[in-house]
């Protein structure tokens, strides 16, 4: 019988919904009998999300520097023991609750890096309150190739269901968008798109790129950035055998790939994707980091300051962030 991949969980978040989230995914079922969960935060700061969700997780403890598969148990909990409870502000961001944060998540990268556990997942941070924490903080992908020590390229993708959403521009100002795109940097994440979504389980993945501006560009009419540095892209991920088109307007290719023309959609920036996404499953959707040597997933909302502490978050998109990690795990496994 094959063995439970080992998932490390890092606690988000203390002061919104991360801590009831995390005891939910402990006490889900169906999450236990797929998947070995390694907790990494504060017990304390966990025992009131389980009380706040109403539930009554089961775990063991573990040591830090424990060998983790060789623990007894469905799941396991590393208590870090850097925050107390009296010290969370409820729904607000604060430098402690960045810290404890930073802190859980850098511990869980290091057990995937090592490859002490199987994959990476974490519930909702909160960026003010981790930039309180560290001022030269960027974004989880930074953060993440930091300590994971990858040199080579990694984005973001964002997952609803069978559909993706890759972009090629990120964190950045809207205003500095144009001139970051080149051929050369579409077609990296192109590249980087097509790997993934293999590794998801797509034989083939179907690819469209949306264009920059309104309509594409309406043949120049509206810009040349989709004629001189999108299409480019898009003809040489043709010749190397990916299944992509474009550049298509972004007002109505979400429209296709929603009805299964396409299997993802690569943007050229955040919110362009994000939106479309959000508004189709705001409380589904997946946030996987792509082209690190293990998954790393996190639902794709946030912390959820508004209602934090009355038990009523819903586990869908962080159940889902789970599943994916372990399904990716799975095929890289076979």
């Amino acid at each position: 019988m094959t063995a439970k991949p080992l998932v490390a969980l890092a606690m988000g978040d203390p002061a919104g919904i991360s801590p009831e989230l995390t005891a939910k995914l402990v006490a889900l079922d169906e999450i236990r009998d797929r998947a070995r969960l390694v907790v990494i935060g504060g017990r304390r700061i966990f025992d009131e999300g389980a009380r706040v969700a109403g539930v009554k997780p089961q775990f063991r403890m573990a040591v830090q520097g424990a060998d983790l598969r060789a623990a007894q148990g469905d799941a396991l909990f590393v208590d870090l023991g850097h925050l107390n409870p009296k010290e969370v502000e409820p729904k607000t961001a604060t430098p402690a609750g960045g810290k404890f944060a930073l802190t859980n998540y850098r511990h869980a990268l290091e057990l995937g890096r090592d490859g002490r556990v199987d994959a990476v997942c974490f519930t909702p941070f909160n960026k003010q309150a981790m930039r309180y924490a560290r001022a030269d903080y960027d974004d989880e992908i930074a953060f993440s190739a930091e300590v994971a020590g990858l040199k080579t390229p990694a984005s973001e993708f964002n997952v609803l269901g069978e559909l993706w959403n890759a972009r090629v521009t990120s964190h950045i100002p809207l205003k500095d968008v144009a001139a970051k795109l080149s051929s050369g940097r579409i077609h990296r994440a192109l590249t980087l798109t097509d790997n993934c979504m293999r590794n998801a389980g797509f034989a083939r993945p179907r690819i469209a790129v949306a264009g920059l501006n309104p309509h594409a560009g309406d043949g120049g009419n509206f810009g040349r950035e989709e004629i001189d540095i999108i299409a480019p892209a898009v003809e040489a991920g043709q010749r190397e055998g990916i299944a992509v088109e474009g550049p298509f307007p972004a007002d109505t290719v979400f429209l296709r790939a929603k009805a299964g023309t396409f299997d993802a959609v690569l943007t050229m920036y955040h919110d362009q994707g994000q939106i479309a996404m959000k508004l189709m499953g705001f409380d589904r959707g997946v946030t996987l980091l792509g082209g690190f040597p293990f998954p790393i997933c996190t639902p794709a909302h946030g912390t959820a300051y508004d209602i934090a502490g009355q038990g009523i978050a819903s586990i869908s998109a962080s159940r889902a962030a789970l599943l994916l990690a372990v399904e990716m795990t799975g095929r890289r496994s076979a």
